[in-house]
């Protein structure tokens, strides 16, 4: 074999290994929406050991009437739309439902009280250090990175494909 095809051969393999990593990290950010989750990232170490900081959590919708102490949820905290997940540290049902929250690696509850209307959902699993990513390229300059990256990569597998339709005109003409 020449050295033209070995490279392309390699160059195959590495693009190929590269398009299917960044259909799984699609797949993990955009298709799990799909079957009903929201996906966040822990920013904050209030739930270690719990979940992770990095950690991407798939946050499925619950019936809060069925929540009790214990139970971990995810909410919004304030008028800023801050999301935080925190466990269930007691359960209020006066009038309204609401929760008191407190995370695992904190010593008091929060100051607030988790009207039901705030609740998101419950984290159903976790993926430890991928939010790092996903929240990077969420946001510039991470988005446009990503964009460049990803428009790099499609030229760089769809260019063997014209390359090759090139060689075969080529050596049909030749052969006439």
């Amino acid at each position: 074999m020449d050295k033209k095809r070995v490279i392309r051969r390699y160059w195959g393999i590495f693009t190929t290994i590269i398009v299917a990593i960044i259909l799984v990290f699609a797949v993990m950010l955009v298709g799990f929406r799909l079957f009903g989750y929201e996906i966040y990232t822990v920013m904050s170490g209030s739930m270690e050991p719990a979940y992770h900081v990095g950690s991407l959590i798939y946050v499925k919708s619950v019936d809060t009437a069925t929540l009790k102490e214990g139970d971990v949820i995810t909410f919004v905290a304030d008028e800023d739309k801050t999301i935080v997940t925190h466990r269930i540290d007691g359960v209020i049902d006066d009038d309204v439902l609401k929760f008191r929250t407190k995370g695992d690696a904190n010593d008091t509850p929060d100051g607030k009280l988790v009207h039901y209307k705030n609740v998101l959902g419950s984290p159903e699993f976790q993926i430890p250090l991928i939010g790092y990513l996903a929240f990077f390229i969420q946001r510039p300059p991470g988005i446009y990175i990503a964009l460049v990256v990803g428009t790099l990569l499609l030229a760089a597998v769809i260019a063997p494909i014209f390359n090759k339709r090139k060689e075969k005109t080529a050596s049909k003409t030749d052969k006439k």
